[in-house]
């Protein structure tokens, strides 16, 4: 996104609080460790930092024809869908999620435009999330789940034939029942964000990273600022670091990263300086809800 439109989104932003559809959730331990953010070679993705862990192992989907290896999961359009998707879960309580008529309106309800490769990656990314085993653990607690339990393979439109999406996605029990049906359980593991914001960082996986995790940070700190070094950024955010020059490569694309978050999460107070970041008490994104989903 160019910064004219990063600039509209700030506007509007600072001008209103998110409401109605525009109040997005994601599970906690998705906050400070994401899904890959680049294609995966292999079937199964690992990433820990600190006492948060994630794997997550490609499935197989039926598209008709018999089982089809599918690949992890990973990317902008991957976070979006599955945020999307936990989002209408929780706000509807149910485990049928109605992900739209079209592949149209389900690239709408992520911000996106109606561009050929959107409709590419949307087809790819959904069917990965739909075949893949997810796995989290934190502090000795391990959650393991397949999050989709049931989702007819999207067929495109070939040969004149008529495009059949879904419509309709069902989600596991378990992954249903960690993430949304108790509320105490939402309170505890779910953290708010502002829709609009998401929308605005589509284009970068990293920059949706940085904004999830500062959501889920900033407003927890107590007292003075917290530094944090660059190797631990790295540790946490640079899955796959490669070459001599790694570090300031990761600097250089976490900065921009930043100054893309900061745009629409102007409340953030986050200085970088020559060995890190400082982290500030700030106000989170989205207002204390009711029933205390902030801490």
């Amino acid at each position: 996104m160019t910064d004219s439109k990063l600039i509209n989104a700030n506007v509007i932003i600072s001008s209103d609080s998110p409401e109605g559809d525009e109040l997005m959730f994601c599970h906690s331990i998705l906050t400070q460790i994401g899904l890959p953010r680049s294609e995966v070679k292999g079937r199964e993705f690992q990433h820990s930092f600190g006492a948060a862990w994630l794997s997550v192992q490609a499935g197989f989907l039926d598209e008709g024809t018999g089982p089809v290896s599918q690949p992890v999961p990973y990317g902008a359009t991957a976070r979006l869908a599955l945020t999307c998707i936990s989002t209408l879960a929780l706000r509807y309580k149910t485990r049928e999620i109605d992900i739209g008529r079209s592949a149209a309106e389900f690239l709408h309800m992520l911000g996106y435009d109606l561009q050929g490769h959107r409709y590419r990656m949307l087809r790819k990314q959904i069917h990965a999330l739909a075949a893949c085993r997810l796995q989290l653990g934190f502090q000795g607690r391990t959650f393991n789940s397949l999050p989709v339990q049931q989702f007819e393979a999207w067929h495109p439109r070939t040969h004149g034939a008529t495009s059949r999406w879904p419509g309709l996605l069902v989600l596991s029990e378990p992954f249903y029942a960690e993430t949304i049906e108790h509320e105490l359980e939402l309170i505890e593991h779910s953290v708010p964000l502002d829709g609009r914001a998401l929308a605005a960082l589509k284009g970068s996986a990293l920059a949706l990273d940085i904004y999830t995790w500062l959501a889920y940070r900033l407003h927890r700190i107590q007292g003075g600022p917290v530094a944090i070094p660059w190797a631990a950024l790295m540790r946490q955010f640079a899955h796959q670091p490669q070459g001599l020059h790694a570090k300031e490569t990761f600097r250089r694309g976490f900065l921009h990263g930043l100054h893309k978050v900061k745009m629409v999460y102007p409340q953030a107070k986050v200085e970088p300086f020559d060995g890190g970041l400082a982290l500030h008490a700030s106000p989170p994104p989205v207002a204390k809800l009711k029933g205390g989903s902030h801490e």
